[in-house]
């Protein structure tokens, strides 16, 4: 038995109180994030602040180990990930289907879809952590809070020095956050002009979080994206308003493009490089789904299985991905009664099981290693949702065709929308699911029990995502909804899937669009290929159909970053003590996101409960100008001292 076997039977790890303790963890950030969601698109991962806030309630209490901590920040891990469900679902009521959000139909479809999400992943597990040298930015960041926060008390100076460094990059970056929540700094910087006879635009948020994932992920993929980010804002934008013609203002026209055209050429281009992607990956997927059955042959034949090799076994993974398809059958066929699929529903349902089935388990292995590739919070989860809601529509175009009346039309709409529905729980879980077991793998935790600690976070945030949806509808409503008011919730990415699943039923999809963006990404994976025989830097077709896709405020920072941890480690390399000197870079990048993950949650909820878009704001617009040189001024030099003091407690050593 190995050393961190020998650990792992004598700590604590899946205990009452640690569930106890993540289910409330877990219960607030999904409020918090399902209301952020709805209002700026984007949703906090919360493994990392989960960790800290775990140790920091733990350590008061006898026996506390950093697997416990651990199982903590897996069950509220599904926080940041289930409450991505508002991507789809209040699309029912913005087509009109739903008045409300029914609550357990609307918990059942996020704790069936979740399950199969861990279900589905449990193999993966083996292939794509085990077997793989994928960065997993957010799970090694974890992992190294926990190892740290574990160690704090051990009264070793690199542990100490460690801390510190964690320590600091949280506080600067939680900090610069609250200077922006407040107003004297700007969080984000943007420019649209004029180019040629088109517009395009330069925009960035001044993210530290966004600098730590770039350091974490590394120069490939940053390149990767940095490419994405210029073929879409340098070649495309141009090109499309050019077509289009600007007859009207520059801000508008480039936020229409990019929104209606260019958003889709990147979805073309995150779809061939998935489907390229799970290519490349079924022989270690096949590979680990053997494995995994060959150690549940082991244990059951009485054979000792070290404790990092112990998934949940293979029958009970199987039994309950084919179980779950009985409650699934009865939730499609309650939800299809008023509409055409009423008259004859067997055949339909049973396709739409197929497709949940075979669809479900494509999307958990290309969600599983994005989320490797780039971090859960980076991954763009929203366009594997259109590939879905695209796909799901085109099922349904075999069974009932075009030319139906505008009741049955909204019917088959709303159908695509509650089967994405299930199928996006099954694609936010795996794409976080991966992370938490790179995390358990790096601090010798067993894989069974996280994976039985996420199906506990999944049902925690299933009960709390239904009430929160419907008071949100009923106090703001959304964007595009009959009767939606002025402060309505814009709800982007749910609009967006409603209106894909209208456009391909109704026979108006810009599939031209969708088709360029395959070619580009047929393109890079040629490219990509032949660096690689080469031997040169890879170019990951998915780095780059991410930052075709997102948009530059959320894509330029990391490449930044990324050159930033690429020029760390070459000093590393140099340096007395090459590990140590990397892990400080690490642990400063990991504060980074720490600190604006926290913040982040904590301003949620301030957000929510005070009803204000700026509860924390000191000045008005007219202080906008200043704040954009505070901003950039004190980020860069932030920075800077950041980078400069970590080296300096680093070589002192």
């Amino acid at each position: 038995m190995s050393d961190t076997d020998q650990r792992s039977v004598s700590m604590r790890e899946l205990t009452v109180r640690g569930i106890v303790l993540g289910g409330l963890i877990t219960l607030l950030f999904t409020a918090a994030n399902v209301y952020l969601g709805l209002k700026v698109g984007l949703t906090f991962a919360t493994s990392i602040p989960a960790a800290v806030i775990s140790m920091a309630i733990l350590r008061f209490l006898s026996g506390a180990t950093i697997l416990e901590n651990n199982i903590v920040q897996t069950i509220a891990s599904a926080a940041g990930t289930l409450a991505a469900i508002i991507f789809v679902l209040p699309g029912l009521v913005i087509v009109g289907w739903w008045q409300g959000f029914p609550y357990w139909t609307t918990a059942a479809v996020c704790f069936i879809g979740g399950t199969l999400g861990v279900m589905f992943s449990v193999p993966l597990r083996r292939a794509l952590v085990a077997g793989s040298d994928l960065p997993y930015p957010e799970g090694v960041a974890a992992a190294e809070v926990l190892k740290v926060g574990s160690r704090a008390g051990e009264g070793a100076e690199e542990n100490q020095r460690g801390l510190r460094t964690i320590l600091l990059g949280s506080l600067i970056s939680a900090g610069f956050s609250l200077l922006g929540a407040m107003k004297l700094a700007a969080l984000e910087v943007s420019k649209n002009f004029k180019l040629g006879a088109g517009a395009t635009g330069v925009s960035g948020s001044l993210s530290f979080a966004l600098i730590g994932v770039g350091h974490l992920v590394g120069l490939s993929v940053g390149v990767a994206m940095f490419i994405g980010m210029v073929i879409a804002w340098a070649g495309l934008m141009p090109a499309l308003t050019a077509a289009q013609g600007l007859t009207g203002p520059v801000d508008d026209v480039v936020g229409m493009v990019f929104s209606q055209q260019v958003r889709f050429i990147g979805a073309g281009t995150i779809g061939v490089a998935a489907l390229w992607t799970l290519l490349k990956i079924v022989g270690p997927i096949v590979k680990g789904i053997k494995g995994s059955i060959a150690s549940s042959r082991a244990r059951g034949a009485g054979e000792v299985v070290e404790l990092g090799e112990r998934d949940l076994s293979f029958g009970i993974v199987a039994g309950t991905i084919l179980g779950s398809l009985i409650p699934i059958a009865g939730l499609l066929w309650f939800f299809a009664q008023g509409g055409p699929i009423a008259a004859n529903p067997v055949g339909v349902i049973f396709a739409t099981l197929l497709f949940v089935l075979f669809v479900g388990a494509i999307i958990a292995a290309v969600t599983g290693y994005m989320a490797g590739l780039i971090g859960a919070s980076n991954s763009p989860v929203s366009g594997v949702g259109i590939l879905a809601i695209i796909a799901a529509s085109l099922m349904l175009l075999l069974f009932f065709g075009r030319n139906h009346s505008e009741a049955d039309t909204a019917a088959l709409v709303a159908y695509a929308l509650f089967t994405t529905a299930i199928v996006f729980s099954v694609a936010t879980i795996s794409n976080d699911n991966l992370q938490d077991l790179k995390t358990g793998q790096l601090v010798g935790a067993t894989p069974w029990k996280q994976q039985l600690a996420l199906v506990i976070g999944v049902g925690f945030g299933s009960l709390i995502i239904p009430p929160v949806l419907d008071l949100l509808n009923q106090a703001f409503g959304f964007a595009g909804a009959a009767g939606a008011g002025a402060n309505a919730l814009p709800a982007p990415q749910a609009a967006l899937i409603s209106a894909l699943a209208k456009g391909v039923l109704g026979g108006d999809l810009r599939w031209d669009l969708i088709g360029y963006g395959a070619l580009i990404g047929a393109a890079i994976i040629a490219a990509d290929e032949i660096l690689g025989r080469m031997g040169k830097l890879r170019l990951p077709p998915l780095g780059v159909g991410m930052g075709i896709y997102l948009p530059m405020s959320l894509t330029l920072l990391i490449p930044i970053g990324a050159v930033i941890g690429h020029f760390w480690e070459k000093r590393a390399e140099r340096s007395a003590r090459p590990e140590f000197y990397s892990r400080m870079g690490v642990l400063l990048a990991t504060g980074f996101i720490v600190g604006e993950s926290i913040f982040g949650v904590l301003f949620a909820g301030v957000v929510a409960g005070s009803g204000s878009d700026a509860p924390l704001a000191l000045v008005g617009e007219s202080f906008e100008p200043t704040a954009i040189v505070v901003g950039l001024s004190l980020f860069v030099a932030l920075i800077a001292y950041s980078y400069r003091r970590t080296r300096r407690a680093t070589e002192s050593v």
